[in-house]
């Protein structure tokens, strides 16, 4: 069956680039430098239902993701989740978290309505990001 991606990720988000059979995506809220990883296999919901390799390679992409972002942005704290109550699709957010962002230091689900990027400042994150994962292992 091929993959597609579950529609309100398409919605709240745009395409940073991709590892093999992984999406790598910026979330539309500007509020927080946020990527979301998908393993492009369709009908899996949970990372154990992954096959050993493909289980492994996400955690690898998501390890690469999140010491990225840490780094670049100088992030106190990265929330990794694997949540899916709203989204029934594997995903794996990869938040990073600041002392005193709108959030801090609760969760960020839920806190506040989504702030839209202006269209030059998304296009300038999904480049900025792009060139920071431009160093990760089979990253395109």
């Amino acid at each position: 069956m091929p993959f597609t991606l579950h529609p309100r990720l398409t919605d709240d988000t745009v395409t940073v680039g991709r590892f093999p059979a992984v999406q790598v995506l910026l979330h539309r809220d500007a509020r927080y430098p946020w990527v979301i990883l998908v393993p492009e296999v369709e009908g899996v919901r949970e990372i154990h239902e992954l096959s050993h390799e493909a289980r492994h390679a996400l955690l690898e992409h998501s390890c690469g993701v999140a010491e990225t972002m840490q780094h670049h942005f100088g992030a106190n704290k990265m929330n990794v989740a694997a949540l899916g109550n709203m989204v029934p699709q594997l995903h794996v957010h990869h938040v990073a978290r600041f002392e005193g962002d709108d959030a801090w230091p609760g969760a960020i689900w839920g806190a506040h309505p989504p702030l839209e990027y202006a269209s030059e400042a998304l296009e300038a994150r999904r480049g900025e990001l792009r060139a920071a994962f431009a160093a990760l292992a089979d990253f395109s």
